[in-house]
């Protein structure tokens, strides 16, 4: 099953894995290693996890206060949000708009 990432998506994982990284050297290795272990739980099981709208979810992260936001087809799972559960909780609705504003176009 293909993974892709939402542009702003790529953009939290990696100034989430800067913040840990500056935090202390190596927690953000730490940090990559647990989204990619999540991603590799999503690929295994992708309608195991919590809906949070009607064709989205929720992974929890292992070890840090993040959840991957995502949605799945039949060959693909596309993240939506590398989301810090205790900020903004909806911040990412918009990005599912734009994913379906490209499949329409």
């Amino acid at each position: 099953m293909r993974v892709l990432f939402h542009p702003e998506a790529r953009k939290e994982l990696i100034q989430a894995v800067t913040y840990y990284e500056e935090c202390q050297e190596g927690l953000g290795l730490q940090f990559v290693k647990e989204i990619y272990l999540t991603i590799d739980r999503i690929r295994s099981f992708p309608k195991a996890w919590s809906k949070i709208s009607k064709n989205t979810r929720r992974c929890v992260v292992n070890r840090f206060p993040y959840g991957i936001i995502y949605q799945c087809s039949k060959n693909e799972i596309y993240i939506i949000a590398i989301m810090h559960l205790n900020r903004k909780p909806k911040y990412w609705k918009e990005r599912i708009i734009e994913k379906n504003a490209k499949k329409k176009s």
